[in-house]
């Protein structure tokens, strides 16, 4: 009896190839642009500790009742404006930054003069891939926080 071979024909090897081929093309430019949905979602996730630690530090100040200058969130002392965190020269030492946990991984600019706007960019190099949180202008207005940037912004 002579023996059978056994394997792949070329136009199976051929099928394989174009199919891969096909996979790579479609999956390759959704794989490609990841960073720029990554920036987003991390200039999405600095919007809501800014947004979480205001409602939070302005319960703590109607919680008060006396109309106190600051409030204490996880032992510190949150210093506030109109009962809403306040933004300081030193953005680092903001009322918001300190109530969002420190922010950390971003950077963090504050308004020269007047320190009443604080900026919350992803990084340096994508200016436009921005937050701002504008302190509250007086007596029972909230604070005025901008809405995450666009995947075209973060580019």
């Amino acid at each position: 009896m002579p023996k059978q071979q056994q394997g792949f024909t070329m136009i199976e090897l051929i099928m394989v190839i174009v199919i891969l081929g096909i996979l790579a093309a479609v999956a390759l430019p959704r794989f490609y642009d990841l960073q720029t949905d990554a920036r987003v979602a991390k200039m999405q996730a600095a919007l809501g500790a800014i947004k979480s630690a205001s409602a939070i530090a302005h319960s703590a100040y109607l919680v008060a009742g006396t109309s106190p200058t600051s409030v204490t969130m996880e032992g510190t002392a949150i210093p506030l404006v109109n009962g809403y965190p306040d933004v300081n020269t030193t953005a680092a030492s903001s009322g918001i930054v300190l109530a969002a946990g420190g922010l950390a991984d971003y950077d963090l600019t504050t308004t020269a003069a007047t320190a009443t706007v604080l900026t919350v960019q992803v990084d340096a190099a994508h200016t436009a891939c921005k937050i701002t949180y504008t302190e509250s202008a007086g007596s029972g207005a909230a604070p005025t926080i901008s809405a995450a940037p666009a995947a075209t912004d973060c580019d």
